[in-house]
């Protein structure tokens, strides 16, 4: 990993999560300019309308710590894709390989790291919707704060629901140890929670923030986000009714596609939620997003370790002269549209383009690409989810103009290239809109998942031991099991 260290962050079992302390960052006018993080106990803090904006900026801090953006969701929502493969040097990370071959064990550390993180993340958001109605403050200011807080904690137990199934469900903060430990709750119960804060918090939040306030969760995000819950349930008239008002929210495609993932289009007019990533100027330590640099590009050039690289069967896949080939995949030996000549010899003869930080930018003395935000929602998927509805519920006409606009952008006024899809046959159509969310959102944690909830694992996923029945989900980590005293079980078939 050219001879660099992993930079993990330090773990913590659920039973450290709930203590009544919390993270607490500096708050300058832009809510991404963090200080060092500082402890404080949640009962001598929540004071002052300074300390809920504090509480909440740190909540999205959290949301770049290595076990949310790095090793663990690679491993947990990637892996497991037909469309990577570990990449970096052979004997490099071999874990990943036990997830790309569903033969990991519930022992596995980036388990762990990625129920943490989550949990983490939760904790964050609890304390927030437990302290914040106390503090005297601007009433439209501090329903805001809570309705933020809403959409982090169901974008965490959405992650979790997806990758474990029935997971504990912690609404509150712990009032002693007689509340630490939490048995399973019914995945049903789970998605139901999500889509009650989404709903509550698409209720209150802006459409819009002013510059000093661009990336914070909007209501355009909590819609896009229930959409995107209800695809997932197949609660298709739902996911009809979200992305048509997203629809009429004023997003557009950002013309080009490849210049979209750069740094210099941060949360452009296509971008719905994006994790913010900054390096911050004299202050390494709160520009600690590592997401660019474990998938950046391996050798002394480019200064990446290399992981999670676009597999050849991905490169094979596309139509001839679909140009988001070329924007998703770097490949050994190519000049990048940003000048860097990416070396012929290396381990890997691909990498993620999408997660790229041109090598100029580089910053000594911070992680390699610290300033890449990872994009979460972004607008095509609302035009993909809308045509899926529609075809879904037997509007498969009114899912062609959707469609339409995303394959448009690809084609970038190449006739020759990616056609119109015209069929209005609904089986033929599913399968032109699977595809078609595969190449538009290739390496960018989506494949996996969205096989899964099609009902395709075992054919996609077979070849590589994929079993319906078990590898729907992931492996409780042990690590929980064991803190729980055996209140928490084991996934079947684990």
């Amino acid at each position: 990993m050219n001879n660099k260290k992993y930079t993990f962050m330090r773990k913590a079992s659920v039973l450290g999560l709930i203590a009544s302390t919390i993270l607490i960052q500096s708050c300058k006018k832009d809510f991404l300019n963090t200080a060092p993080a500082q402890n404080t106990a949640a009962t001598q803090f929540f004071k002052t309308p300074e300390d809920a904006g504090k509480a909440v900026n740190a909540m999205y801090a959290n949301l770049h710590e290595w076990n949310n953006i790095a090793f663990a969701p690679i491993a947990i929502e990637s892996m497991g894709s037909d469309d990577v493969e570990k990449g970096s040097s052979a004997s490099d990370a071999t874990f990943f390989n036990d997830y790309h071959n569903f033969t990991i064990t519930a022992g596995d550390g980036q388990l762990g790291g990625f129920w943490t993180g989550q949990y983490q993340t939760i904790n964050f958001a609890n304390q927030i919707l437990a302290n914040v109605p106390g503090i005297t403050m601007d009433e439209a200011l501090k329903n805001r704060y809570l309705a933020e807080a809403k959409f982090i904690r169901a974008y965490e137990y959405f992650r979790l629901v997806r990758a474990f199934g029935d997971v504990p469900l912690r609404l509150t903060i712990p009032k002693d140890a007689s509340e630490y430990n939490l048995p399973h709750t019914p995945k049903e119960q789970v998605w139901a929670q999500i889509e009650k804060d989404l709903t509550e918090a698409a209720a209150v939040l802006p459409q819009s923030y002013g510059s000093a306030d661009i990336g914070r969760i909007t209501k355009g995000a909590a819609l896009t986000m229930h959409a995107k819950v209800a695809m997932y349930l197949k609660k298709w008239n739902d996911v009809l009714s979200y992305t048509n008002t997203v629809m009429g929210m004023g997003y557009s495609l950002f013309p080009n596609y490849e210049q979209m993932f750069r740094t210099t289009n941060k949360n452009n007019q296509e971008s719905i939620f994006e994790i913010q990533n900054n390096v911050i100027p004299n202050n390494p330590s709160a520009s600690n997003s590592q997401y660019s640099q474990v998938q950046g590009v391996r050798g002394s050039t480019g200064g990446g370790w290399g992981f999670n690289v676009p597999s050849p069967e991905l490169a094979a896949a596309y139509a001839t002269g679909d140009p988001r080939r070329d924007a998703t995949i770097i490949f050994r030996g190519e000049t990048t549209p940003e000048g860097d000549k990416i070396p012929l010899e290396g381990d890997n003869p691909m990498y993620n383009q999408k997660s790229y930080v041109p090598f100029g930018l580089y910053v000594s003395g911070f992680n390699e690409g610290a300033q890449q935000n990872k994009i979460v929602l972004r607008y095509a998927d609302v035009l993909l989810m809308n045509a899926e509805a529609n075809n879904e519920l037997g509007n498969s006409a009114a899912a062609l103009g959707p469609l339409e606009q995303v394959r448009a952008r690809a084609r970038a006024g190449n006739a020759g290239v990616l056609p119109a899809v015209i069929t209005t046959d609904q089986g033929t159509l599913r399968t032109a809109i699977y595809n078609e969310r595969r190449f538009e959102f290739a390496m960018e944690f989506e494949r996996y998942f969205d096989v899964i909830r099609q009902g395709r694992g075992a054919e996609v996923f077979g070849p590589r031991g994929w079993k319906a029945g078990k590898n729907e989900v992931w492996p409780i980590p042990q690590t929980e099991i064991d803190i729980s005293g055996g209140t928490l079980t084991q996934n079947p078939g684990y």
